[in-house]
């Protein structure tokens, strides 16, 4: 489900490839009140409910743990043949995630994403492995909209 405002979305149609919107800088991910909010600077573009890991609570710290990572994020690889319909890739592990993991000797896992949502996922809550999952419409307009490099701060 999609909230917020419009603003600057002209051509960003799930049709389109194109976003020809303000640049996307900063993505913030508010894991508790499920929302994700895209950002010019301070300017609100587009704001999304979604799903979480079956353990959302927490910092990722291992893999398989079900978590999302909390932190600061890179948006580092964009997927179109994904299994979850289209993906944006998140940084984690990052040096820190890794160092953490290491002196307690388990694997930090890997392979965060933004994600759309299967079938046969629909209307369950909090179903991935730890990434952020929308619908799959949505990952049609934030797709085109996302950069390699974007910022992304995942909060509790």
């Amino acid at each position: 489900m999609l909230m917020g405002s419009a603003l600057g979305l002209a051509g960003c149609s799930a049709a389109s490839t194109e976003y020809r919107g303000p640049e996307v800088t900063r993505i913030q991910v508010f894991k508790e009140a499920r929302v994700m909010q895209v950002m010019h600077e301070t300017t609100l573009l587009k704001q999304y409910r979604f799903d979480l890991g079956f353990n959302p609570v927490g910092h990722k710290t291992q893999e398989g743990d079900g978590r999302t990572p909390e932190g600061a994020y890179l948006i580092d690889r964009k997927n179109p043949n994904s299994r979850f319909h289209l993906s944006l890739g998140i940084s984690y592990p990052n040096r820190n995630d890794i160092a953490q993991a290491r002196a307690r000797g388990v694997d930090p896992g890997g392979d965060i994403f933004i994600h759309g949502t299967p079938s046969r996922w629909i209307g369950q809550p909090d179903w991935t492995w730890g990434c952020i999952a929308v619908t799959n419409e949505e990952m049609d307009e934030l797709y085109p909209m996302i950069d390699k490099g974007t910022k992304i701060f995942i909060y509790t």
